[in-house]
């Protein structure tokens, strides 16, 4: 950058000066001082617009210095750094996180004083840069790890910090291990610190579920039904009244049989069919009471069906099934029917349908010991309802209580994921119009049915963290069961020996060595080694 030229100051001019500027003749002689003295002062003033010219300096290209390392310093400690020159300026980016004291010209002492991360260049006179480092301070490591190590021996744990962050590694044996671990972890850094949690099992962890599947079901069904059948026997015009069917023959005078559909006569090695009575069938629930008379010159068939049935259904299931966490199980108590399906040109082919106490789950275990649970509880049975019939073969329908959810929870704590309470009534009336609705012979000209049902269904599931046992501890339901032999079961009435059954566990049975003629060794006996006795 040149400066612009200043503008030239007056000229001071000694008397001959200005006398010859203005044509006036110099002196000679005494005014030689004066004239060196008046040429000194036009070299000034000529000098005087050069002294505010300056020159520019040749451009130099910029340069950055990255951090050439990077120190990790717990809270409360330091590292003396020994430098490969000469120091003579330091820089601290953040001197809260960590800050250095120089011990001498080439030996700088680095300490933490707050978690975090900062930077230090350390100069020579020239301005270079001799050394430079990223601190990153935390915690003390070494006392987390210590710290861990008296509460969990068994454990397999590392530590390591960064950025106000902890980051928890390495294998436990059980979920409640690593939710103790992040817990002690916290509690030891603070609420500052954040602590992530990456431990993993050192076996696979197994899960039993437990499904408990409750219904009871009530139902009322109440009939009255009225069956009218007459015959006239009369000359001029007949008159009859019917309603329902519930004979199966009518002669009127005749002999009455009820409870049947057919009389055949004693009489005879073949035997012939009796015509001569009137024979009625017994009602499909309830009672049924016949009467035969005469009114108004017909003979009148009467049959009044009363019917109530009461129905108590109680189903309980509980299906128990264990799976690694992960995996998925399926169970299934029942069994299978088959439904043709048409396969086309008259070709038929056979599909099985499941049907039964079924269980499907898949476990997972978090790290905090909880447990996430995607189950999928299922009881069918096999019903007359919704059953059709197709090319002669009978399918029957399915009454099926399902549920399929996700959950969580701990271990031994159980969640209802399903529950119905139903209520249902039903009434039907089946009368002769005009006639069905009089006060009280209307009864004789209508049937009522009436039905009410009522349902209430749970279904709990509880999960639990399990380990093998030995199975010498493992009970069974077959345990101390013995059939009772033919004796027993006739003269003493018993279904049962009342002796339980032995029961052979895995053992390591004894071996004896004998030493042979031959100076050999033989083994009598089993080996050494656990087997199973049935």
């Amino acid at each position: 950058m040149v400066r612009a030229p200043m503008p030239p100051a007056p000229a001071i001019l000694s008397a001959p000066a200005r006398g010859k500027a203005f044509g006036f003749p110099l002196a000679k002689g005494p005014c030689m001082s004066t004239r060196f003295s008046s040429a000194l002062l036009c070299a000034a003033v000529l000098a005087a617009p050069l002294a505010g010219l300056t020159f520019a300096a040749p451009a130099r290209a910029q340069s950055v210095t990255s951090p050439a390392r990077s120190i990790a310093v717990a809270l409360g400690r330091g590292e003396l750094v020994t430098l490969p020159g000469r120091m003579a300026d330091v820089f601290v980016a953040d001197d809260k996180v960590a800050d250095v004291q120089a011990k001498s010209t080439n030996q700088l002492y680095v300490f933490g004083k707050g978690p975090g991360e900062t930077t230090v260049y350390a100069s020579n006179a020239r301005g270079e840069v001799i050394w430079s480092a990223n601190v990153r301070v935390g915690t003390n490591i070494d006392s987390i790890d210590q710290l861990l190590r008296m509460a969990l021996p068994e454990a397999k744990i590392q530590s390591a910090t960064m950025n106000s962050t902890v980051l928890l590694t390495g294998t436990v044996a059980a979920p409640e291990d690593a939710a103790e671990a992040e817990r002690l972890v916290k509690a030891f850094v603070g609420e500052k610190m954040q602590v992530i949690s990456r431990l993993k099992l050192a076996t696979p962890v197994q899960v039993m579920l437990q499904v408990r599947i409750a219904e009871v079901s009530r139902s009322l069904t109440r009939a009255i039904n009225m069956n009218w059948a007459t015959a006239d026997s009369t000359s001029g015009m007949k008159f009859g009244v019917a309603q329902n069917s519930f004979y199966s023959q009518y002669v009127p005078g005749g002999t009455l049989a009820t409870g049947t559909s057919s009389s055949t006569s004693s009489s005879g090695s073949s035997g012939t069919t009796n015509t001569t009575s009137t024979l009625v069938g017994a009602a499909a629930t309830g009672t049924r009471l016949i009467g035969n008379s005469k009114f108004l010159g017909m003979n009148v068939l009467g049959a009044l069906d009363l019917g109530e049935t009461i129905g108590l259904t109680n189903t309980l299931a509980e299906p128990n099934l264990t799976a690694l966490s992960g995996e998925t199980a399926e169970f299934l108590a029942g069994g299978e029917f088959p439904v043709p399906l048409s396969q086309g040109l008259g070709a038929t082919s056979i599909e099985y349908k499941k049907y039964g106490v079924s269980l499907s789950y898949t476990p997972t275990v978090l790290a905090n010991g909880r447990i996430s649970l995607r189950v999928r509880p299922e009881v069918s049975e096999l019903s007359s309802d919704g059953a059709i019939t197709i090319s002669g073969f009978s399918i029957p329908g399915l009454r099926v209580r399902r549920a399929e959810t996700t959950v969580e929870l701990g271990s031994g704590q159980s969640f209802m994921i399903a529950g119905l309470l139903s209520n249902s009534a039903k009434n039907t009336i089946v009368k002769m119009p005009g006639a069905g609705d009089l006060p009280v012979l209307g009864s004789l000209f209508r049937s009522t049915s009436f039905q009410k049902g009522e349902t209430e269904l749970v279904i709990v599931v509880t999960p639990y963290l399990v380990n093998p046992v030995d199975a010498k501890d493992i009970k069974l339901p077959t345990d101390g069961f013995n059939s009772a032999n033919a004796l027993q079961q006739v003269l003493g009435n018993r279904e049962t020996s009342g002796r339980p059954a032995p029961r052979l566990m895995p053992s390591e049975r004894d071996t004896t060595v004998q030493t042979g003629s031959d100076g050999g060794q033989s083994r009598s006996g089993a080996d050494a080694r656990p087997g199973f006795g049935l």
